[in-house]
């Protein structure tokens, strides 16, 4: 028995042989892994790493802030068939969603090579402060400029990455046990950002115009919100840009409540000419940006845009949590967004994105997918009997990841029959492989697919 608790694979290929001889069924939820070492007598580390196993071969899916399930098995000549395509090409995950332009190493190499001499490199290297450095904040406030706003340089920090923003803002307004209102579907890491602030985040009802003021209003005669974290822009993972006549409604609202807004950007160069939140709400609005998705995720930058009052209290919040930018990704910011190579980036993922959309419409025609035609992401509210976790697995099965709407929800009880597409990964011929495939899954009856 010692031997077996050791060996991660012997506990490995006992759940294979259940999957095998129909005593775990496709679609069935395995237990939590802090659960199934109880139950097996082992350490949580093995456990995660016989989990880690069963998804190397392929015989489970793991989703988002729902739990591992057994792949959906073929299912009758179509169901073969679709797996067959599937197997045809490599997997094609969906969750993913970094876009990258024709080009893009070709255009970012040359602003780093000069970074390489030795006597730059020396100064790259060195630590930044949360406010980095005056040519970075005279940058960053020109990259971030919309035709009715320019922020002033002095009010310009900046993180490692925008996650990091995020959760700095939060930790510099929000004590612990501290209440932050959010859409009712809201971008997953938030929460992840909240659990670990011991942050409560409360969900607010919207609309098609946005998040509704009425809702916001009721929220706090309940229990006062400490902030707001909304994401006005190309919300993710709906796509929805709030109008400009409910932005001016929940500007004079958290004004009369003096409410903090943490607005998130992120995805807001799509959307030109888009001007933020902050403009109806300066005193009050935290912007959140950053380069990952204008320019790459492996070498990024984040960045704050926060009311001057508040600039000391959200640089201590950086450096404490220990978010600041790396001074070498600093300097390459300056040089790309200076020489024009982050506006030529922008305007080539804009083209991409409107392409990959095209795409969308196409193979999922027919569907209730809602997105924008700017956006690099799309809400499917799958049909009916489908369920957000039944259809990941069966998707799962054919090689392609989704995000289960439920990994958005912030309610425990709110959990939409829906998944998130990451359009923006996948090469084009694989993007649209996969999504003809969703369609010919989402077309079947869930019962045919995926055990309820």
């Amino acid at each position: 028995m010692g031997d077996y608790r050791r060996d991660y694979r012997r506990i490995a290929d006992r759940i294979a042989d259940d999957i095998a001889g129909g005593r775990l069924k496709p679609g069935q939820r395995l237990p939590p892994q802090r659960a199934f070492a109880r139950r097996r007598g082992i350490a949580p580390s093995t456990a995660g790493r016989v989990y880690a196993e069963l998804v190397r071969r392929g015989l489970v899916v793991g989703e988002v802030g729902r739990g591992t399930f057994v792949r959906a098995a073929p299912a009758g000549p179509v169901g073969q068939a679709l797996i067959e395509a599937g197997a045809a090409g490599a997997p094609v995950n969906l969750e993913l969603n970094y876009p990258s332009a024709p080009g893009q190493p070709e255009l970012l190499a040359p602003v780093l090579a000069p970074l390489l001499r030795p006597d730059v490199l020396a100064e790259a290297l060195l630590p930044a402060a949360a406010t980095g450095t005056a040519p970075a904040r005279e940058a960053a406030a020109a990259l971030l400029a919309t035709p009715g706003w320019r922020p002033g340089p002095e009010r310009l920090l900046f993180t490692g990455n925008a996650r990091q923003a995020i959760a700095a803002v939060l930790a510099s307004l929000v004590r612990p046990g501290g209440r932050v209102g959010v859409e009712q579907l809201t971008y997953p890491l938030v929460k992840e950002i909240a659990a670990r602030l011991g942050i409560t985040l409360v969900p607010l009802a919207g609309d098609a115009a946005g998040l509704l003021p009425e809702a916001v209003a009721a929220a706090h005669r309940s229990a006062p919100l400490s902030a707001l974290y909304v994401q006005p822009t190309l919300h993710n993972p709906t796509s929805l840009t709030t109008s400009h006549t409910r932005l001016l409604q929940l500007a004079r609202l958290v004004h009369d409540l003096d409410l903090p807004v943490v607005e998130d950007r992120i995805w807001s160069f799509l959307h030109a000419p888009g001007d933020p939140f902050a403009v109806h709400a300066p005193a009050l609005a935290h912007v959140v940006d950053g380069l990952s998705k204008r320019v790459a995720p492996g070498l990024t930058v984040g960045f704050l845009v926060v009311p001057p009052h508040r600039v000391a209290a959200v640089a201590d919040a950086v450096r404490s949590g220990g978010w600041s930018a790396g001074r070498f990704a600093l300097e390459a910011a300056v040089r790309w967004a200076a020489e024009g190579t982050v506006a030529r980036l922008v305007e080539a993922k804009r083209a991409d994105a409107a392409r990959r959309q095209r795409i969308l419409a196409e193979e999922l025609a027919g569907f209730a997918v809602r997105s924008d035609p700017r956006a690099y992401f799309a809400w499917w509210e799958l049909p009916a009997p489908w369920r957000a976790d039944t259809f990941t697995a069966a998707a799962a099965a054919h090689g392609i990841a989704v995000t289960p709407g439920p990994a958005f929800a912030v309610a425990p009880g709110h959990t939409p029959d829906a998944v998130r597409l990451g359009l923006a990964s996948a090469p084009e011929p694989d993007l649209r492989r996969a999504l003809r495939t969703l369609a010919h899954v989402a077309a079947r009856r869930a019962g045919d697919r995926i055990a309820p």
